[in-house]
Parts: C-alpha cells; sequence; structure tokens
C-alpha cells in the first residue's frame, strides 16, 4: 500500500484513510473527499498530509504533496524509540514505549502508519480518549516530536552524563539492552 513518491530522497508514503463528505444542495447531494497520507523515507523523517477536493486521487496527490512538505526528524535508537513519550492532539492521546528487539510494532493501523514510515521496528502504543484517525495520527507525530536523546538533555540541563545502569548492562551483555543483568557479588566476609 506503500508509495514511492521521491525517488532522490526515497520518500514512501501510505494512505491512513478516505472521507467521504456530502453537501445537500437543490439537486441532490455533492460529494467531496478527504485524504489522510503519511510520508517518511524509513530512517528517521516522517512528515503528515491532509487533501480535499471533488475526486479521490486529486485529494491523494495533495495530501501526499503536503506530507512531503511537512517532513520532522525524528530520533531513533536502535529500531525503537529513546524512552516512553506521550502525545495528544484534541481528545486523542497516545501513548509511545520502546520494545525490545523483535517486537515489532504493537499499534492500531493509524500509529502504525506513522511509526512505519518513521522507520520505528519494535515500539508499543496505546491509545486513549477518541480514537478518530485524524487525531491518533496527529497525537503520534506529537508524541514523535517530543523524543530526545540523552546527549541533547544532558546539555539542556547542563550536566554531564556518567554511566548508567542500562550503559553497564548493555556493555555486559554484548549488545543488548534488555538482557537481564548478573546479581553482584556480596563480599563473604562481611558476614563474619
Amino acid at each position: 500500500m506503500a508509495e514511492l513518491l521521491d525517488e532522490s530522497t526515497s520518500l514512501e508514503s501510505t494512505t491512513v484513510g478516505v472521507f467521504r463528505t456530502a453537501a445537500t444542495v437543490k439537486g441532490g447531494r455533492r460529494f467531496s473527499f478527504s485524504s489522510l497520507v503519511v510520508a517518511g523515507n524509513r530512517q528517521g523523517q516522517v512528515g503528515l498530509g491532509y487533501g480535499k477536493a471533488n475526486q479521490v486521487p486529486p485529494a491523494i496527490e495533495k495530501a501526499q504533496k503536503e506530507a512531503k512538505k511537512s517532513l520532522v526528524r525524528v530520533y531513533l535508537q536502535e529500531g525503537t524509540i529513546p524512552h516512553e513519550t506521550n502525545g495528544r492532539f484534541g481528545a486523542s492521546k497516545v501513548r509511545l514505549m520502546p520494545a525490545s528487539p523483535g517486537t515489532g510494532v504493537v499499534a492500531g493501523a493509524a500509529v502504525r502508519a506513522v511509526l512505519e514510515m518513521a522507520g520505528v521496528t519494535d515500539c508499543l502504543s496505546k491509545c486513549y480518549g477518541s480514537t478518530n484517525k485524524q487525531n491518533v495520527v496527529k497525537a503520534t507525530m506529537d508524541a514523535l516530536k517530543q523524543l530526545r536523546s540523552k546527549e541533547e538533555i544532558a546539555e539542556l540541563r547542563g550536566v554531564e552524563i556518567g554511566e548508567t545502569e542500562v550503559d553497564e548492562r548493555l556493555a555486559r551483555s554484548g549488545g543488548s539492552v534488555w538482557a537481564k543483568s548478573k546479581p553482584k557479588d556480596n563480599d563473604a566476609s562481611d558476614d563474619a
């Protein structure tokens, strides 16, 4: 379902939804269509577009152009997000949580479209409140915009980053953050 938008930057797009509205006029009903499209390069860039027209194909084209213009950079860490984050738009709230490698994207269709176009391969999500597709997609974009690296946070706070428990666990396990840490050796001489 994903279409290639631009060969030079390898942008892809996926249509989240096509919506039909009707205006009642003297001769009957006049239909118009709107389209919600998510575009991305699956490497940390993702954008959202919304287009309206009297036919479906022009509505999708307009949405793709808008999505291409509104690309934002998203900070990812080894296929997942670096920390838990919450996004909100209108009455929709979305919580995104990092997941261990191999979990996949556990999300509904609207959230999944945004995460996959951004390049997230492992993530857990939960939607609260309204599940309207437009608002859920915008809330997911809000959540992704809030992602920061450890270095950025340290710079904002004006502190130095020391070795954290996760870094130590990562070094011991040979690469997997989620490997269980070994218990520390208790000194037997303390008991005597």
